[in-house]
């Protein structure tokens, strides 16, 4: 059975601060060209598990391609934190970017390969 935990992160200056609860058994690691050029892993999370505790004025956001994902981003020291979208069948979903977490030591957690690049 995955362990949930409750997990806190943010940016990198500190002004855009999460809390959420995940048991992060599926990180991706995409190979299409923002997450490839901005290192990001995303884990998914259903917006119930995830609450923005501090910078809501300070999310920059940033759409590309088919405007289908909403990238955000600290307007300050512009760190990718999370991004909101759906998934294909309509559900709303948080891609959280797990090197935001608190703590994170991206080299203990399993990436599981998304081709991101050739999706249509």
């Amino acid at each position: 059975m995955p362990d949930t935990k409750t997990l806190t992160g943010g940016c990198h200056c500190g002004l855009v601060r999460f809390e959420c609860t995940t048991d992060l058994a599926m990180v991706t690691a995409c190979n299409c060209s923002i997450c490839t050029k901005r290192g990001l892993h995303f884990a998914f999370l259903a917006p119930a598990s995830f609450q923005l505790r501090a910078g809501e004025d300070n999310l920059k956001e940033y759409l590309f391609n088919k405007h289908a994902i909403r990238h955000q981003s600290c307007s300050d020291c512009g760190v990718e934190v999370f991004a909101r979208g759906n998934k294909p069948d309509g559900t709303a979903v948080i891609a959280l970017n797990v090197s935001c977490i608190d703590g994170i030591e991206l080299s203990s957690l399993k990436m599981t390969p998304m081709d991101g690049r050739n999706r249509l």
